[in-house]
């Protein structure tokens, strides 16, 4: 099976294809000739993997699956949320965005968060939505050089490294992309 991943980004390409069974082979959008930036506009994450998705099946015709993932902060009511990409600007720069939140957190005794990634599935004319969450914290500074985003500064439960320090396999099997990419992975090996 081919499926088109509604991102350019690198790094989420390599780890959801690195989490896939051989039998799915995925197209980035620079593979299938979308190099134009797809909005993302909505005000819920579910939303926006939905418009990625959408835009993808609509434009360019091809069953395909979207992701959106948000950090999401208890002490700051939910943010970045929705705008974590964009938390310290449209410049999109992960270490703009992480010494943001450090400062906004600097007080904070609370340094409870949740990553959360919802998958958007456009197969055969149908939509299906795949949510995975993991919970955590938030370090008082960044540890780790793997990883992308917020990876240095979020402690997943039950650990003692940021997922900027783990291994890729057990991110992606503790993580919210990969807790989503299970059950898209489930969902597709149940209709082949």
């Amino acid at each position: 099976m081919q499926l088109v991943f509604a991102s350019n980004n690198k790094n989420k390409i390599t780890e959801i294809q690195s989490i896939l069974p051989e039998t799915i082979k995925i197209l980035s959008l620079e593979d299938i000739g979308c190099y134009e930036e797809i909005p993302e506009t909505a005000d819920t994450i579910e939303g926006n993997a939905i418009l990625k998705a959408n835009y993808v099946s609509e434009k360019y015709g091809f069953d395909c699956f979207a992701d959106d993932t948000g950090l999401e902060v208890d002490a700051l009511n939910g943010a970045p949320g929705v705008y974590s990409a964009r938390y310290a600007g449209e410049q999109r720069d992960a270490d703009d965005n992480m010494n943001k939140l450090l400062a906004a957190l600097k007080d904070s005794s609370n340094r409870k968060a949740q990553f959360k990634t919802v998958i958007a599935l456009n197969l055969k004319g149908k939509q299906e939505l795949f949510t995975g969450i993991v919970r955590g914290e938030i370090t008082l500074e960044k540890f780790g050089n793997k990883g992308f985003g917020y990876d240095p500064i979020f402690q997943p439960e039950e650990y003692q490294e940021t997922f900027a320090q783990l291994p890729l396999e057990i991110k992606n099997k503790i993580g919210h992309r990969g807790k989503a990419t299970q059950l898209l992975i489930a969902f597709l090996k149940a209709i082949e």
